[in-house]
């Protein structure tokens, strides 16, 4: 009977050191713990919001040297340190910090009238000279789109976004449409080793 009573004192102890090290624990990483930037903040924890499109270019209205800024809104209850340094603690209405995306070049290409261009007047040469290209435009129109083979291959490079304005820049395709980036393996490129069998 004693030996029970004592093992259960034991226990009790034993449970309530365990309780007081974890809340202590605790305790001291989340008073210890240094708060981030607002920038610094994980994904889920942010939100940013859609950047406003300019009608005419389809791009960000703030973009500039091939990226735009976008207003991010950390999540209610987080603290992180603004960029004047100070710590504040959001309710989810209030803007945190400034993100860059990325946006594109454009100077008044459509896609849209590239490719139709290439599709009904390709033969002429119309696509050629609509994209800044006078020269081939003018070999296309002379041997009428190099006897339809021309022809088809422009189409085929237009379509893909592979040929695009001669002054280097975009077309400009919807915001939210069939834009296409050309990824390129280069030196730097991290290559996965295959497994042998």
């Amino acid at each position: 009977m004693a030996s029970s009573r004592r093992r259960q004192v034991c226990l009790r102890s034993g449970f309530w050191s365990l309780l007081f090290y974890c809340v202590y624990s605790h305790l001291k990483l989340v008073l210890a713990e240094e708060v981030d930037g607002c920038d610094n903040l994980r994904l889920g924890q942010y939100l940013c919001n859609d950047p406003k499109i300019d009608e005419a270019t389809q791009e960000p209205e703030n973009c500039r040297d091939m990226t735009a800024w976008v207003e991010c809104l950390p999540a209610p209850n987080i603290s992180c340190r603004l960029s004047n340094g100070t710590e504040f603690r959001f309710s989810g209405e209030e803007v945190g910090f400034n993100k860059t995306i990325p946006c594109r070049n454009v100077s008044g290409y459509s896609y849209k009238v590239a490719v139709a261009l290439s599709l009904f007047l390709g033969w002429l040469g119309a696509d050629r000279f609509y994209l800044g290209y006078p020269a081939l435009g003018l070999l296309k129109f002379c041997t009428v789109g190099f006897c339809g083979i021309g022809t088809l291959i422009d189409f085929i490079l237009i379509a893909m976004q592979i040929v695009g304005p001669a002054d280097g820049s975009n077309y400009i395709v919807d915001y939210y449409g069939a834009r296409l980036t050309r990824l390129s393996i280069t030196n730097q490129t991290y290559r996965k080793p295959h497994l042998s069998l």
